[in-house]
C-alpha cells in the first residue's frame, strides 16, 4: 500500500523528462494517474500520442492504473476535459502536478513575438486553466458534500524567476507569474484545506539541453548525477501526500542531494524625505546606498552558485 492509495493524480506533460518521472513516482505510490502529453517537439511543434501511451502502460505493466489525456494544456475546454477525465476514468481528482511546456531560448533584442507569446501561453496560461478548472472542481465539491475533498496542487516553476537571464525573455516572466498563480490559489482553497505549492527542480532534461542551462545541466562523467530528474520527483510525492496537509504556499527547490525553501520578497531599506522628492534628493540616498554595490550582478539578479 502506497501513500497515495486510491487517490487519483493529473500529470501535465508526463510523457518525458520530469513528468513521467513524476507520473511513474505517484504510480508507485499507489495513485491511479491520468497522463496529459500533447507530444510535442522540445520547442513545442508537432504532436505525438505516442509517449503518452508509452508512459501509461508503463505504469500498468508495474500494477498501477493509468489514463493517456491528449490535450492541450493551455486550451480552457481541453484543461477542463482533463478533469472530466478523471472524474470519468476514476471517480474523482486529488492531486494537480502542472508540468508541461517548452523552452525557446532567444536573446531579448532577437526575440520575436510568437517566441514570446508560445512560451507564456504554454507555461502560465497552462497553468492557470489547469488550476482555474480543477479549484473550481474541488471548491463544487466541498460545498455539494458539506466537507473538504481531499486536494492538491503543484506547480513548477524555475529559478529563473527569479535570476532572470538575459537570453530567457519569456520562459522567466512566465515562471514568475506561475509562482504569483499558485500562492493566490494557496490563500483562496486555504479553508478547505486544499494544498498549493511550488516546485523548482533543477534537472537535466531535453528542455534545457540546448538552453542557456545546457552547461550548467551536462551529464556528469562519473559520479553521482546531480541534475537527473529522478532526484526531483520524490518532493512531489511528497507534497501529494497526506503528510503535507500542513504545507501550503510555499516554493521549494531541489536537486540532487540538496533541497531549498525561498522565502516571499520582503521589503529591504527605506529612506523618507520632508518633502516630494526630486532628483536631488533621490541622488543623495541611492548614490550612498549603491557605494560597494556591483550594480545588476551583485545586487541579487545574478544565477545563483550551483
Amino acid at each position: 500500500m502506497g501513500e497515495l492509495e486510491g487517490k487519483v493524480a493529473i500529470v501535465t506533460g508526463a510523457a518525458r523528462g520530469l513528468g513521467r518521472c513524476e507520473a511513474l513516482a505517484l504510480a508507485e505510490q499507489g495513485a491511479r494517474v491520468v497522463v496529459n502529453e500533447l507530444g510535442v517537439a522540445a520547442d513545442g511543434s508537432g504532436r505525438d500520442e505516442g509517449p503518452a501511451r508509452e508512459v501509461c502502460d508503463e505504469i500498468k505493466s508495474r500494477g498501477g492504473e493509468a489514463v493517456p489525456h491528449f490535450g492541450d494544456v493551455a486550451d480552457w475546454d481541453d484543461a477542463r476535459g482533463m478533469i472530466e477525465t478523471a472524474v470519468d476514468a476514476f471517480g474523482e481528482l486529488n492531486i494537480l502536478v502542472n508540468n508541461a511546456g517548452f523552452c525557446r531560448d532567444v536573446i531579448l533584442h532577437k526575440m520575436s513575438e510568437q517566441d514570446f507569446d508560445s512560451v507564456v501561453r504554454v507555461h502560465l496560461k497552462g497553468h492557470f486553466c489547469t488550476i482555474r478548472h480543477a479549484v473550481a472542481y474541488w471548491r463544487d465539491r466541498a460545498k455539494s458534500e458539506g466537507k473538504a475533498p481531499y486536494g492538491r496542487m503543484v506547480s513548477t516553476a524555475s529559478e529563473s524567476y527569479l535570476f532572470s537571464q538575459p537570453g530567457q525573455p519569456n520562459y522567466a516572466p512566465a515562471k514568475a507569474g506561475v509562482v504569483s498563480l499558485t500562492m493566490g490559489a494557496a490563500q483562496l482553497m486555504e479553508k478547505y484545506g486544499i494544498t498549493a505549492n511550488v516546485f523548482i527542480p533543477r534537472a537535466r532534461t531535453r528542455m534545457n539541453a540546448d538552453g542557456v542551462f545546457a552547461a550548467m545541466f551536462a551529464k556528469p562523467e562519473e559520479g553521482f548525477d546531480n541534475f537527473a530528474p529522478e532526484n526531483a520527483t520524490p518532493l512531489v510525492s511528497y507534497l501529494a501526500s497526506p503528510r503535507a496537509a500542513n504545507i501550503s504556499g510555499y516554493v521549494f527547490v531541489i536537486w540532487g542531494r540538496s533541497m531549498r525553501v525561498i522565502h516571499g520578497p520582503q521589503l529591504g531599506e527605506e529612506w523618507t524625505s520632508d518633502e516630494r522628492w526630486n532628483l536631488d534628493s533621490i541622488d543623495s540616498v541611492l548614490q550612498p546606498f549603491m557605494e560597494g554595490r556591483g550594480g545588476v550582478v551583485e545586487g541579487g539578479y545574478a544565477l545563483p552558485p550551483m
